[in-house]
């Protein structure tokens, strides 16, 4: 979780220097895919590449990073990753009734707690900027992503899932990267390396964890994002979120760090 945030780092001085997104998504799925097939090619992912469920999976992550990225053009990487947070109450909410994962009474209030620290750094109707507002599709997105990703691991090994991820990536972005082919220079391409290996290995970590706990569980552990977007972005940027902001990045930290403790004792059920 804190190598994800790192990635788009190097995304957002792309980005906000004006690459385009599409070019930015594109490069990271397809150098991760370079760098991973050597170990994983086998029989398992291809056959993975029949099933409908991967290529839904897999697209729903394209539109996560290309809006995600496109939030950062504009917005402070600490105030994206805040509204991002809107990913883990969709992957709950989807992973209780579509995936039938025991709900808890004390998760769901603590959700909610996290939900108003987004509410805070968001500011729906009296400061919601375009930016923000693609950053909070991104979550909604990426929370549908986790939950697809407890789906589809049954399905294969989580090196072989993230193979396919990446081909479905790199394939579906293709054309649009190569419209959006901006000059090379060694800085964009250090830049390019940078976003596509932190992404690479982010993801790779993230599939063995879906692979061994249920996502209700895990969503939480994406709220480690927030420090460090909170740290790139006031080392890399010297951006340090407004009064408001920072309240909301509090919030949403600490309902979600507390999240983790409800596993060690028996939740009260709904």
């Amino acid at each position: 979780m804190l190598l994800i945030p790192l990635g788009d780092t190097a995304g957002k001085l792309m980005t906000s220097s004006g690459i385009a997104p599409f070019f930015v998504a594109w490069t990271r799925y397809l150098i991760g895919l370079v760098v991973l097939l050597p170990f994983a090619m086998h029989k398992d992912a291809v056959r993975l590449l029949s099933n409908w469920r991967i290529w839904l999976r897999s697209s729903i992550q394209v539109v996560t990073i290309t809006t995600i990225l496109t939030a950062l053009q504009t917005e402070p990487i600490a105030n994206v990753f805040a509204a991002f947070f809107l990913g883990p109450t969709v992957s709950y909410i989807l992973s209780v009734t579509l995936l039938k994962e025991q709900a808890s009474a004390m998760r769901i209030i603590l959700l909610a707690i996290g939900l108003g620290g987004v509410m805070l750094v968001v500011k729906p109707g009296f400061g919601m900027t375009t930016g923000l507002a693609w950053a909070a599709f991104s979550g909604c997105c990426y929370g549908m992503f986790l939950t697809a990703s407890r789906w589809v691991s049954p399905l294969g090994k989580p090196v072989h899932l993230l193979i396919t991820q990446l081909f479905i990536g790199a394939l579906l972005l293709t054309p649009l990267g190569l419209l959006n082919l901006p000059p090379i220079t060694p800085t964009l391409s250090g830049l390019v390396v940078w976003s596509a290996i932190a992404s690479m290995l982010g993801n790779l970590l993230l599939v063995f964890a879906y692979a061994r706990a249920g996502a209700s569980v895990l969503a939480p552990f994406v709220y480690v994002q927030l420090v460090g977007a909170t740290a790139y972005g006031w080392l890399v940027f010297d951006n340090w979120p407004d009064g408001l902001s920072a309240l909301g990045l509090v919030v949403i930290f600490v309902s979600g760090f507390a999240t983790l403790f409800l596993r060690k004792s028996k939740p009260r059920t709904l």
